[in-house]
């Protein structure tokens, strides 16, 4: 069981935890912690054994299953049910801002600022421009009341998910005391994409001649394989988390958390642990 790598996402005054299973725990209005197990969209696990293609399933599944929990947490939150249209549309609507502010908006102030001719400083320049947006978007947004509740849900994720991997009871007492910030979290993976962005986008440049339509065609097409580079980046520093190394790729990644989580309080926690309990349960 110490050995099983658990971690989950934070929704609408609750938690999503994935263990041996994927289960969501969610408070209602009287108090009341309601658990429902969701299904994975991938159906067959050896596909997840296939280097790069397992990145994009990661996140295809992330995206199905923390969209159904979301969906789960608001009806139960009486924030209103969501069907599958609606899920649909959301996601739809999220894709395009992220493509448009988070790919092509740098893109079109990169092309205003930076020579034709310097490809390797038009990604750099282009990817401090998305960093720079990505940050504020998200520190704007943490100002917020209600994201605010659901970054103190992710700070609880963190500290259960701390207490399992030290093997400590499952209990808000012993959760209390870990820190909010993990070295696993999908903000890590967020700030390694932004990187490889820069890379991959400046070797493009480098190696072929693109006019500004391709270089809109190759920001959307290669937003796949960036995320892929980065999962098997991931997996490999996630090995020597414990070296001076691998404490310094991970420095950006736990800086960033300290916007993306908050300290949580008891009862926060409290339904972060009977998530993951739930989810260390056999089927």
């Amino acid at each position: 069981m110490k050995k099983l790598n658990v971690g989950g996402q934070a929704v609408i005054e609750g938690v999503m935890m994935k263990g041996k299973r994927t289960v969501v725990a969610v408070r209602d209005a009287d108090g009341k912690i309601i658990t429902k197990e969701i299904e994975g969209a991938v159906k067959n696990p050896a596909l997840f054994s296939i280097v790069f293609l397992r990145g994009l399933l990661a996140l295809y599944e992330a995206l199905v299953i923390g969209t159904k929990a979301l969906g789960f947490s608001a009806e139960v939150t009486g924030e209103g049910e969501m069907t599958k249209k609606d899920i649909v549309i959301t996601f739809l609507i999220a894709f395009a801002f992220a493509i448009g502010m988070f790919a092509l908006g740098p893109l079109f102030l990169a092309q205003l600022m930076v020579s034709k001719s310097n490809p390797a400083m038009f990604a750099l320049i282009e990817g401090i421009i998305r960093a720079a947006f990505f940050i504020t978007y998200v520190w704007v947004i943490s100002l917020f009341k209600d994201i605010k509740r659901v970054f103190e849900y992710h700070g609880a994720e963190h500290k259960a998910v701390y207490t399992f991997e030290n093997n400590e009871d499952l209990t808000v007492e012993n959760a209390r005391k870990y820190t909010t910030l993990h070295p696993r979290c999908g903000t890590s993976f967020l700030i390694l994409t932004l990187f490889f962005a820069i890379v991959i986008f400046a070797l493009l440049g480098y190696w072929t001649e693109m006019n500004f339509l391709w270089k809109i065609v190759s920001r959307v097409v290669f937003i796949p394989i960036v995320a892929a580079l980065t999962y098997e980046f991931q997996r490999l520093t996630a090995k020597i988390i414990d070296t001076k190394l691998g404490k310094v790729l991970a420095s950006p990644g736990l800086l960033f958390q300290k916007i993306t989580t908050k300290e949580p309080s008891d009862d926060q926690l409290e339904v972060a642990l009977v998530a993951l309990k739930e989810s260390l349960k056999e089927e």
